[in-house]
């Protein structure tokens, strides 16, 4: 029986131009290699899964390539090449410090240093997790970052840039990974889906990407998990039932017994989210998402802030145009407050329940205050008799 391997490993990038998302950092990457301009110590800083350790292992492969293409990219043919990608190579050196975090770690590496490479122009050593270095390992490693021979280069990774000492921070060019972004992450994950024979709704992509939270890397697991759980067809239901996620249309369908003052309706689909083992905290902030999303929704300038497939995004706007603006502003401040005390409440079901009887009367309360507004200012308008 053949091995299965994640599709994190599997398309995990191999060249600059397909790591996703970070065009500014590969780019100038790239720039450094071709014009020479690299520095001897670089420091990824960035979220979970974004591709801080896949960049530094393309970067320390292309820098020794012997044969660069005209994109500057590693050939993938050469020696150097070949023996990086079977795990061979005697310039390349990874440290994982989240478990090699002594001095004396970093001592070895220190001494590896001074040896210069065999074959190929440099050696590369990447220290993955850099934060959780010791102080001692920290200051051992500085007189060495500080002064490296020509033919070293380091470079550090780290999820957690404010514990790294300034000492280490001043002799780095830092670079700084952004969180990727869902339509990215949807074009790879359909991009791979078409590569594995999988139909994938649009729809349960954007689900997947969202779930993932920026981390391309937890996409693909979520992506692995779907397609282990539908087959070679994941549909939107099939992501919602596997990934145990409140969907859209709880929300749409909460926000028109709103609209429509349908309090018990609402107060039978809040006990139906209950029933079904979803948290009550959870449901309030998604009340609160979703009337942002409503919001946005009412002017064409700030509707591309709702990262949600075009079918999704139909919806919203259709309930935007029905949702008046009055509603959205102070229900946004209902549930703020709902969410705020949510915790502190004695009794978590009746403070939400609460803040549904408010949201489903407010439309009423509004025009009230509106109306009393309205006869107190004509009544100073009419003359004294």
């Amino acid at each position: 029986m053949e091995n299965f391997v994640v599709s994190a490993r599997k398309y995990r990038p191999s060249t600059f131009d397909s790591v996703v998302g970070q065009r500014h950092i590969t780019t100038t990457l790239k720039n450094a290699i071709t014009n020479n301009h690299l520095a001897q110590a670089f420091l990824f800083c960035g979220p979970r899964g974004v591709g801080k350790t896949t960049c530094a292992r393309i970067l320390a492969k292309t820098i020794n390539c012997q044969n660069l293409t005209p994109e500057t990219e590693a050939c993938n043919t050469c020696e150097s090449c070949v023996s990086f990608n079977n795990n061979a190579s005697f310039n390349v050196h990874e440290l994982d410090a989240a478990s090699n975090n002594s001095v004396e770690d970093i001592r070895n590496l220190v001494e590896q240093v001074r040896y210069a490479p065999q074959t190929g122009k440099y050696k590369i050593y990447i220290i993955d997790e850099v934060h959780m270095l010791s102080n001692s390992a920290f200051n051992a490693f500085l007189k060495t970052l500080e002064e490296p021979p020509s033919y070293a280069i380091f470079i550090l990774a780290t999820t957690e840039r404010h514990k790294i000492i300034p000492t280490i921070l001043s002799r780095c060019q830092i670079f700084d990974f952004n969180r990727i972004r869902i339509e990215d992450m949807v074009k790879h994950l359909q991009g791979i889906a078409g590569k594995e024979s999988i139909e994938a709704e649009p729809d349960a992509l954007h689900l997947v990407a969202q779930k993932a939270d920026g981390a391309l890397r937890d996409a693909l697991s979520i992506f692995d998990q779907l397609v282990t759980f539908s087959g070679s067809n994941i549909t939107y239901k099939s992501a919602v039932d596997n990934l145990h996620i409140l969907d859209y249309d709880y929300y749409f369908r909460l926000t028109d017994h709103l609209l429509t003052e349908n309090l018990s309706g609402a107060l039978l689909l809040f006990d139906e989210v209950l029933k079904k083992g979803f948290d009550a905290h959870n449901f309030v902030v998604g009340i609160g998402e979703h009337f942002r999303g409503l919001l946005v929704c009412k002017d064409n300038a700030t509707i591309q802030l709702l990262e949600v497939s075009d079918n999704i995004k139909t919806k919203y706007a259709q309930q935007a145009n029905q949702a008046p603006l009055s509603f959205l502003l102070s229900g946004l401040n209902i549930v703020a407050n709902c969410d705020q005390h949510f915790k502190a409440s004695k009794n978590q079901r009746l403070h939400v329940e609460l803040a549904l009887m408010k949201l489903a009367y407010l439309n009423a309360a509004v025009n009230f205050a509106a109306g009393n507004a309205q006869e107190a200012s004509q009544k100073k308008l009419m003359p004294v008799a």
